[in-house]
């Protein structure tokens, strides 16, 4: 099966097919074997994934060092299976139900353990049955968790605090960012000479705050924000173009119906200021706020509980940025490698074998 899979990804049928047709089945002696066997092997499998995630763990995983977390879903075909659930389709697959799953790694992104949970459960939520995984099961005192802003919550920190032997690494929303530069903490004219900075706030007590500005992000994502604001305008503009060809006069409330689908399209639409009324739909942007928002472009600001000592800021940095390990692997199980999405099983426990 691992070796088909590597080879041949596909359904249970479909590899006992495969095997008739190859020698490969031969020389391992499974010639004989049907999917009701291989069904058979993920039951088993299932059965010693403690067993196997401890043995992984002693091997990658150690007292002080880094440990990623991040969760995804695949899409599920079909209706029985009752961890398939409405929630948050990461593959952007319209009306599908999803199945979420969360991998823990080392710091090269070497994967030790996996936890499949319902498709309605939201990420920071599953933070806690890691921090058990690892001091229960793996038997680890003094690990440095890294998640990414949208795991690692205010909820989730808290639990880890209550664990003094778990540092972790994580970063601040948006917002908070904000919050930052308005009251003067993070000064983006220091960023003329160097793209890092370490400081720390009265709001974040015993915490080390990295702040970072990184200029390809920052010219991408003003790149994008004025396509989207361009595609945004030219489709009011058609809408309020074809309003004053109009004989009669269009109701405010279907003008308002056209002008949501626009806006809700490409996401922008507090970047404008809107007038509608019958007939009528003017628009223009609102530059106040674009400009707040092009002010954060490519800065982001880390926050750690590890001390200078133990790890310098640019190792903070590099520590976080370990997270893409892991969408790496995400990558990997979904696509040709593995092929694990989508998800046919109807059972829980094959799901998570």
């Amino acid at each position: 099966m691992i070796a088909e899979r590597l080879l041949h990804p596909g359904s249970k049928l479909a590899t006992t097919r495969l095997w008739k047709t190859n020698t490969l089945a031969a020389e391992l002696g499974v010639e004989e074997a049907d999917e009701d066997d291989l069904y058979g092997a993920m039951d088993w499998l299932l059965n010693r994934q403690s067993r196997i995630e401890r043995k992984l763990a002693a091997r990658h995983l150690g007292e002080g060092q880094l440990v990623l977390y991040d969760a995804t879903s695949s899409y599920y075909e079909g209706r029985t299976c009752p961890l398939a659930e409405w929630g948050h389709n990461r593959d952007g697959k319209k009306g599908k139900k999803v199945i979420v799953y969360g991998v823990l790694t080392d710091g090269e992104g070497r994967p030790a353990a996996v936890e499949v949970y319902q498709g309605s459960t939201g990420d920071p939520t599953t933070v806690p049955d890691q921090v058990e995984k690892l001091r229960d099961r793996f038997g680890l005192e003094k690990v440095v968790l890294v998640g990414d802003r949208g795991m690692l919550a205010e909820t989730q920190l808290a639990t880890l605090r209550k664990h003094p032997g778990l540092g972790w690494i994580t970063a601040l929303r948006s917002g908070a960012i904000r919050e930052l530069v308005e009251g003067g903490a993070v000064q983006m004219s220091l960023f003329d000479e160097r793209n890092l900075m370490e400081f720390t706030h009265p709001d974040y007590p015993g915490e080390r705050l990295v702040a970072c500005l990184n200029p390809l992000l920052q010219a991408e994502r003003r790149r994008k924000r004025e396509e989207l604001l361009g595609a945004t305008e030219r489709a009011l503009g058609k809408i309020s173009a074809g309003l004053s060809r109009r004989k009669k006069l269009l109701p405010k409330e279907e003008i308002g119906v056209r002008v949501g689908k626009v806006i809700n399209r490409w996401k922008v639409e507090k970047h404008f200021k809107l007038e509608i009324d019958d007939g009528r739909l003017e628009f223009c942007r609102d530059e106040e706020k674009i400009a707040a928002e092009a002010a954060l472009d490519g800065l982001y600001v880390i926050r750690t509980s590890e001390p200078a000592e133990k790890l310098s800021a640019p190792e903070v940095v590099r520590s976080y940025k370990g997270l893409s390990a892991v969408e790496r692997l995400f990558r990997t199980l979904k696509g040709l490698e593995l092929k694990v999405r989508p998800i046919f099983h109807r059972d829980p426990d094959r799901v998570r074998a």
